[in-house]
This record gives C-alpha cells, structure tokens and sequence, in this order.
C-alpha cells in the first residue's frame, strides 16, 4: 500500500499539471504535423485502454496491491486523457474512440483470465504497455513541433514513470518476471534500490544476459 500511495502523490502532483495545457496552448497550429498528430492518437488509445484494463483488474483481479494499483491507474488515465482531448479539440485532430486491435485483443485474453492467472497476465501486459508509451512520448518530446502536444508530453512523462516504476516493484513482490521489453523505469535497475528502497527484481531464471565488455574471449586466430 505504501507504494500505492506514493504512486498517488507523485501522479497526483503531476497531472494536477495537465491542466493548464488547455490554457496556455492559446493558438495551436491549424495542422499539426504528423509526428504531434500520431502522438494525441496513441496517448488517446493507450488511455482508452489503461481505462479498460483498470476496471477489469479491479473486479477481476485476486490481489489487493493489483487492485489498488488499476484503481489509480485508471484515475490517473481519466485526467491525462481529459487532457489529450483538450489539446486535440484545440489542434483539430480527430482522435481514435476505441483502443487498437492489439490493445483490444489484450483485454479480450484478461477478460477470460481469474485468480493469479489474471494478476500476472494484467501486470506483464501493463508493464510492456507502459513502455511503449513512455517510448512514444520521449519521441513526441524529441521530434514533435506543435508546443502544446510537446508540453502535453512533458507533463505526462513522469506519470508513466510512476507508474512503470510501481508495475516493477509489484511484479517484483509478486515473483513476476519483467519482460525483456520493458526496460527499467527511470532510477531503478536491475539489483540496485529502487527509490523506495526496494532492491529490484533480477533477471529471471533461464534468461539471458549481454556479456559484460570485454568479458569474453576472442576466438584463436585461425593461421593457414
């Protein structure tokens, strides 16, 4: 729960930030380029999904910390969204009403999911979902140019951090391996303490690592 509540005021604070993106974007581009446009596109879904995911963990899922978790989850996702469609409305970019495909067919294998079963399915999908959109806001804050999505993106960063951050502490305690595609958030790494002091997960059984530079050897020139 301590790491729950964290989560809120960290992501409390910062999407309490959201708000003034509608106020301060006073004359948006008339067209976006395709960089911001994709981006109000994907957040708009990922919202959409996290949403879905969320209340489905919270009649779903078996443990409380998956529970506690999703309810923030989808709170926090309310008012990003709340956000996007703001920013969107002001650009005239037209968003998605539903999540992608993928993003649906994930909901669809939760929805058959129950007990623990659903517990690791729901934090494994949440952990690479969270990735991927960490990955397409860093991108929109790079190579976007409309101001007010790249603000958007700015603000929304650290309360996807948060939330990967919680994602991989909970697998942790719940002996979930974190998948290969999700890389740690931001101050925490494998073996090292998280912020809460919570030493991070290692690599699970069976998997495998990058040898260390220089750690192995060169094969025999071959002499003729």
């Amino acid at each position: 729960m301590l790491g729950v509540k964290r989560l809120a005021v960290v992501a409390g604070l910062v999407v309490l930030g959201l708000a003034p993106v509608a106020a301060s974007a006073a004359t948006p581009s008339p067209s976006p380029a395709q960089q911001d446009t994709q981006y109000l596109q994907t957040l708009h879904q990922v919202n959409l999904a996290e949403i879905a995911g969320g209340n489905l963990a919270q009649q779903k899922a078996s443990n409380q910390q998956v529970k506690d978790l999703a309810t923030q989850f989808v709170t926090d996702h309310t008012q990003l969204d709340q956000a996007v469609q703001n920013t969107a409305k002001q650009a005239n970019v037209t968003l998605p009403n539903a999540p992608t495909n993928d993003q649906q067919a994930v909901l669809n294998q939760l929805q058959g999911q129950t007990g623990t079963a659903f517990d690791t399915q729901w934090v494994t999908a949440e952990l690479v979902g969270h990735q991927k959109a960490i990955q397409a806001t860093q991108t929109e804050i790079n190579e976007g140019t409309d101001p007010p999505v790249k603000q958007l993106a700015q603000q929304a960063l650290p309360v996807l951090q948060a939330h990967l951050e919680a994602l991989q502490t909970l697998a942790q305690s719940l002996g979930i391996p974190v998948p290969s595609g999700s890389a740690p958030a931001p101050g925490v790494s494998s073996g090292s303490p998280s912020p809460s002091g919570t030493p991070t997960e290692s690599p699970a059984p069976g998997s495998t690592e990058e040898p260390a530079p220089g750690s192995t050897e060169s094969p025999a020139p071959v002499t003729t």
